[in-house]
């Protein structure tokens, strides 16, 4: 392992001072990516900057209805919260599908919006990787590639995003606070993650030295019926092939309102509003809500490892929009 300075900042503006001011300075919350990163030689930072007791680790209810998540809460604590619990059970059971207890434990809700892909060829020094050093090639393209993307896809990255949380966040319109060197500002968390494009190795929107710092739920009555679900290729400690958080609001057999995003399948966790512009107004037929999910997948690009995942999305967001139609009778 490479020599880093460690400091422990005193508040969230001297921490991003800190880090702002080096060029190969990093925040550090649970670690649980990060340093796994660092003993495999991917990341390689010149100073941690400790910010675990900066930010809030508390949940707390807004005037208008909605939930704010302080950055430090544990995604453990966050599952077994009882309002988001009774309020946004997809999220719940999106956290409780990932990782593991012992991680869930000490990961951040901040911190694993910000995990970084879990390719293997990522992981792999050995191998060519965009993402990890920019212009040297994708060994996915022509490679292992059953676990990569089909959606949003470049010809320099197809790794997909690995965060379960994240996927929920994305249906449920969430918010991400964030403060640097710049001040404040909030970012609807669908357009906090990227497409690769021609940068694969900048995974979200954040300047260098900006921090989260909490994150908002908006108030979603119908959000009471919701669902996560993974497929995966054991029960657990897996990442997704397929996912799909989805919400659904059904009055006398039309669908009212809907929210619905994919995991597995981007670079980035995939919000579906194809399928939600399909199916708001239409009756909450099986026949309905597989058409919908055809015209999402309609542009995906898979390559010859991966595209059983197309039928695969297709038959889960089916599945799960009919599960909960039913429940929501």
């Amino acid at each position: 392992m490479r020599p880093f300075r460690y400091e422990r900042a005193t508040d969230v503006s001297g921490a991003i001072a800190m880090v702002a001011a080096e060029p190969n300075g990093v925040f550090l919350a649970g670690g649980t990516n990060l340093v796994d990163h660092m003993r495999l030689g991917i990341a390689h930072p010149d100073l941690l900057v400790d910010v675990r007791r900066l930010t809030s680790d508390q949940i707390v209810e807004l005037p208008d209805g909605g939930v704010r998540i302080g950055a430090a809460v544990t995604n453990s604590d966050l599952a077994v919260n009882r309002t988001i619990r009774h309020r946004y059970p997809m999220l719940t059971e999106a956290i409780l599908s990932g990782a593991s207890g012992q991680l869930r434990n000490f990961a951040t809700t901040g911190g694993n919006l910000l995990q970084r892909t879990r390719c293997p060829y990522f992981q792999d020094l050995t191998t060519p990787c965009n993402k990890r050093e920019p212009g040297s090639g994708c060994s996915a393209l022509g490679g292992f590639n059953r676990d990569h993307a089909v959606l949003g896809v470049s010809e320099h990255c197809v790794a997909t995003h690995p965060s379960d949380m994240a996927v929920a966040l994305a249906a449920l319109d969430a918010v991400v606070h964030t403060e640097g060197p710049d001040g404040e500002r909030t970012i609807p968390l669908r357009e906090l993650h990227r497409l690769p494009g021609d940068t694969p190795e900048r995974d979200t929107v954040l300047a260098h030295g900006e921090l989260i710092t909490a994150i908002d739920i908006p108030a979603l009555g119908f959000a009471t019926n919701s669902h996560y679900r993974k497929v995966r290729d054991r029960a657990s400690y897996a990442f997704a092939l397929v996912s799909i958080a989805a919400a659904l609001q059904v009055d006398d057999g039309t669908v009212r309102d809907v929210r619905v995003a994919l995991g597995g399948v981007a670079h980035k966790p995939w919000r579906a509003t194809k399928v939600e512009e399909a199916l708001r107004g239409t009756p909450a037929t099986e026949d309905n809500f597989r058409a919908a999910a055809v015209v999402e997948l309609a542009d995906a690009r898979p390559l010859p490892g991966n595209a059983f995942k197309i039928p695969l999305a297709r038959n889960v967001i089916t599945r799960v929009l009919m599960d909960l139609a039913e429940e929501d009778r």
